[in-house]
């Protein structure tokens, strides 16, 4: 059964249109030809792993790794490597529109005209976001990637020893033959634990359709074939003779291998088991998670607002539950041109406010000291003049001491009268 779903993937994957010409691949800087290290070249044999069998890529945003996978020798694929992102930007949830820093999510392909050898970023290699979904469903944004230098606008980015040696993965699989490998981009491994911790967010429904192509590579091991109709994804559909998938039309009829039916049919039931039992248990809380499209248009007016070199919150906004905006009160400029002229005008201005300011007081202060010693001027002249008058006034003559001649008289008077 996994042997014939092996050989439909590969041959589906022969059938991708490749978007360069060799060049595009053996014209290479020397950092985009370092071989990989010995050790993975002795995992890849020892699981029966070709050095330029065919690759894939999965994301997992809050788990931060990012995993490679290689086609064995039976035409089933295993993983082979395991990166810790080293940053990526925005929230749990899908990229809605440009400049809104989500990283995406879904399944995306990359062929050798999207290898970029000479990144500003060390290396780099575009995830070809908007895929068909995206745009089926208004979705923007460009230059999507996945880089070194561990910097990251809507990006997944990695350190630069990382990158090289994801890059090598793809470089030698586009060597071998591979036109184009496919990246799957989840918010999380869609364990039944951690869908029933995000079973009322606003992503579920599309985090639910993601499920169904992340369950069928756990249960083939090989890359889905993924199509888009009606604006959503469908996974290992085949079409009747003469159909074809239109993304934003009604979806064709499609078969599907009966073993691939059977089997999925038996996980989804051990999925719901555990799922049920994940409702009822304790988990940790949910992480952030973007709230749709008004909370990107919110954060891409930041993002547009911050280009310009505007003065503008720190972080991006957060639109809440109760639809209200959360910013942080921490203003700033990015670094860039119009950042740092926007910032040297500012800084003009305060200059020539505080030089305003310093002159406004100093004339204040001279102002206030003329007042001052006019009015102690004043007062030694007041003082002054009254020192004058004193001087120029007549003396003050004593008064004359009481006569006693009367006082003797009557004390004589008495004397007589009391035989004194």
């Amino acid at each position: 059964m996994y042997a014939k779903l092996a050989r439909i993937g590969l041959v589906l994957a022969a059938l991708g249109v490749a978007g360069c010409t060799d060049s595009s691949v053996k014209n290479l800087s020397e950092v985009a030809n370092k071989q990989l290290p010995d050790s993975i070249l002795a995992e890849m044999k020892a699981k029966g792993m070709l050095r330029n069998s065919s690759v894939m890529a999965r994301i997992f945003k809050e788990e931060g790794k990012l995993e490679i996978w290689k086609a064995k020798t039976n035409g089933r694929y295993d993983m082979v490597a395991s990166y810790d992102i080293c940053k990526w930007s925005g929230k749990l949830g899908p990229k809605f529109t440009e400049g809104d820093r989500q990283a995406p999510e879904g399944f995306y392909t990359v062929r050798p005209s999207q290898m970029n050898p000479n990144s500003n970023y060390h290396l780099a290699f575009n995830i070809g976001y908007p895929n068909a979904f995206d745009r089926a469903n208004g979705r923007t944004g460009s230059n999507l990637m996945v880089h070194g230098a561990c910097s990251s606008s809507g990006c997944y980015s990695m350190t630069d020893a990382q990158i090289e040696q994801i890059y090598a993965f793809g470089r030698d699989a586009f060597q071998g033959g591979q036109t184009e490998f496919q990246i799957q981009a989840f918010p999380f491994r869609m364990t039944a634990a951690n869908m029933a911790r995000y079973r009322n967010d606003p992503n579920y429904e599309f985090w639910k359709m993601l499920k169904v192509g992340y369950d069928q590579f756990e249960i083939t091991k090989v890359p889905p074939k993924v199509d888009v109709c009606e604006k959503r994804y469908v996974f290992n559909q085949i079409p009747a003779d003469g159909q074809a998938f239109n993304p934003t039309g009604a979806c064709p009829a499609t078969t599907q291998p009966d073993s691939l039916k059977t089997a999925y049919k038996s996980y989804q039931s051990t999925y719901e088991a555990a799922y049920n039992s994940a409702i009822k248990a304790s988990t940790p809380a949910p992480k952030p998670t973007i709230a749709g499209i008004k909370e990107a248009a919110l954060v891409s007016d930041w993002t547009k607002k911050r280009a310009r070199g505007e003065r503008v919150p720190i972080e991006p906004p957060s639109l809440n539950a109760d639809g209200t905006v959360s910013e942080t009160t921490r203003m700033g400029r990015i670094d860039s041109p119009a950042g740092r002229k926007m910032a040297a005008l500012d800084a003009e201005k305060a200059a020539k406010e505080k030089a305003a300011q310093e002159k406004a007081a100093a004339i204040a202060a001279a102002k206030a000291a003329k007042e001052a010693a006019k009015a102690q001027a004043l007062a030694q002249k007041e003082a002054a003049q009254q020192q004058q008058m004193v001087e120029a006034a007549p003396p003050v003559e004593a008064p004359m001491p009481q006569s006693d001649s009367a006082a003797s008289k009557l004390k004589k008077r008495l004397l007589g009268m009391f035989g004194g």
